[in-house]
This record gives C-alpha cells, sequence and structure tokens, in this order.
C-alpha cells in the first residue's frame, strides 16, 4: 500500500508538471510562427500555413493532450529550427549527461558517506579535518570548481582532458572525470556534513550507550545502531543532490564542452525552440520524481516504521 501510494503521488506529479511545462512556453513572449520566420516579413497566408502545418490553431487542451500522448510514446515532435526529431536529438547527447551524472552520483555516494562516517566516528583532527575540507567544498561554486581542476589537473599536470567526451567505455570515463568531480564536489561537502553530524547524534544517544554497557561488541554496535539509524537523515540530503545533478550538469558541460543535453537545452533556449525545450524540461521533472520515489522507498527498508506508517 505504502508503495501504491507514493507511485500514484508520482504519476499526479508528473502530469501536473507536464502541463506546467507545456503551458509555460505559451506564456512567454511572441509565438512559435513567429520564431520560425526569424523576423521576416510573410503574408498572412504563410503565418496561415505555419499554424496549420503545426497545429497552433487547436485548442490548448487538445495540443497538450496529442503532445503527451506522442511524449509518453517516445515522440517529442520535431525541432522548429533544425527539422531534426527531438528524440533524435535526445537520444545523441542523453548518454553524455546520463553518464556525467552517473558518475557524479557514486562520487557523491561513495566519498561523501564514507567521510562523513569516519569524522562522526574518527572525532579529535580527524572530525576537524572532514569538517574544513566540507566547508571549503561547499564554498566553492560548480564553475570555479571546473575551472581549477581544468587548471590544476588538466593544463598543468596533463593528466585529465579538458574538453569533449572521449570513446569508449574507459576513455569516457577518463574524458568525464574532471567534470564529474567539478558537479559532485558541493554535493559531497554536504553530504559528508550532513553525515557527520547524523553519526554523532546517534553516538552519543541512549540506546547506543545502554547497548555498549550491556557489552554488545564496538563493530556490531557502530554497524547496526550507529550508521545504520543515522542513514534515514542522509539518504534525504542524498536524494535531493542526486535529483539536482541534472540541473547542474548544465554548468559543468558549458564549462568542458561537452556534448550533453545541457548545452542542447541552452542552445535551444536562446533560439526558443519549444520543442526541445519542452521535451528537455519533462525529462528533468521525471527524473526529479522517480529519484524521489526511490528516496522514499529507501526509507521503508532503513526505518521500518516508516512503512509501518503508510500501511
Amino acid at each position: 500500500m505504502y508503495v501504491i501510494k507514493r507511485v500514484f503521488a508520482l504519476l499526479i506529479v508528473l502530469v501536473l508538471s507536464s502541463f506546467a511545462v507545456f503551458g509555460g512556453m505559451y506564456l512567454a513572449p511572441g509565438s512559435p510562427e513567429q520564431f520560425l520566420v526569424q523576423g521576416r516579413t510573410v503574408t498572412p497566408e504563410v503565418l496561415a500555413s505555419i499554424r496549420a502545418q503545426y497545429n497552433l490553431d487547436d485548442p490548448f487542451l487538445v495540443r497538450y493532450g496529442n503532445w503527451i500522448g506522442a511524449a509518453v510514446q517516445g515522440d517529442f515532435g520535431q525541432s522548429l529550427v533544425n527539422r531534426q526529431e527531438v528524440a533524435q536529438l535526445l537520444a545523441d547527447r542523453l548518454p553524455t549527461t546520463i553518464m556525467l551524472v552517473a558518475y557524479a552520483a557514486v562520487l557523491i555516494v561513495v566519498l561523501g558517506v564514507s567521510l562523513g562516517i569516519v569524522g562522526g566516528l574518527g572525532g579529535g583532527i580527524v572530525e576537524k579535518a572532514v569538517l574544513f575540507f566540507s566547508n571549503l567544498g561547499f564554498a566553492v561554486p560548480t564553475f570555479f570548481a571546473a575551472l581549477l581542476l581544468m587548471s590544476i589537473f588538466g593544463v598543468t599536470l596533463g593528466w585529465f582532458p579538458v574538453y569533449g567526451s572521449g570513446e569508449g567505455l574507459l576513455g569516457r570515463l577518463h574524458h568525464l572525470s574532471l567534470p564529474a568531480f567539478a558537479l559532485a564536489l558541493p554535493s559531497i561537502a554536504v553530504i559528508s556534513r550532513v553525515t557527520r553530524t547524523a553519526v554523532v547524534e546517534e553516538k552519543d544517544s541512549e540506546h547506543v550507550q545502554m547497548a555498549l554497557a550491556r557489552g554488545v561488541p564496538p563493530g556490531l554496535v557502530r554497524r547496526r545502531h550507529i550508521i545504520r539509524n543515522s542513514m534515514l537523515p542522509v539518504t534525504t540530503a542524498v536524494g535531493v543532490h542526486l535529483a539536482a545533478l541534472m540541473v547542474g550538469a548544465f554548468v559543468v558541460e558549458y564549462a568542458f564542452t561537452l556534448d550533453g543535453i545541457g548545452s542542447l537545452l541552452v542552445n535551444s533556449i536562446q533560439r526558443k525552440d519549444f520543442a526541445v525545450v519542452q521535451a528537455v524540461a519533462l525529462i528533468l521533472v521525471t527524473v526529479f520524481g522517480v529519484v524521489n520515489l526511490v528516496v522514499d522507498l529507501l526509507y521503508s527498508l532503513i526505518d521500518p516504521r516508516v512503512r509501518i506508517a503508510g500501511r
């Protein structure tokens, strides 16, 4: 029942968001046919033929229904600028963005959670070092981090390339290492701090002290009582940051001249290419909703009380 409720809520959010995405583009100044003619003076007959070609004279709800019905089947229409299928444009660029986001997500989970656990359990100078580097990482903007990494590890040391997506799996991982770390750096800083705070609170809790007093091995207490119980707020923070990676990836793709959907979205917004903008926005909303659904489902695995409350 809990899973069904969360899935149903996600579907409602996606429907409302898709309606907002479709309608928002038509609230922008100008109209699609005006952007198609690029400011040239044309006859009313030409404008009428353009409106008929793109079904712009249909009622708004009819256009929305046709668009969302086709989008569910993977048909996002045709680009108004270059006359290519939007689905093909996305298919050519999505692999780069997906790999970049996945690479950054692994770095966030592994480094952020690990540093937080080490800082929370270690205390002393280790904890201070984690706090210092988390403050430093959080203070550095993503774009500045990208430029700094390019300057040090790309130009000065020559360890990593500073542009392009590479070829093959190993080539892509090599090319995306600097962009992924630049994208993940602020989130690693936040997750490590959240994890460290949660671990410290659990370490000082009564049930942990009671378990230690009863003679439970410290290693078992750390695994089952401290780390596991501290993962609920950490899961929330990780989910939010992973969902936001798609948006942050646009800045990194621009800095490293990657052929992802970020540069495609920026160019499409500048050219008022409605079909492409709507498709990318719908993908972003879907990714954000799915990630939040996964986080909600992880709650029930980490804390059974969530599953019981859902019932």
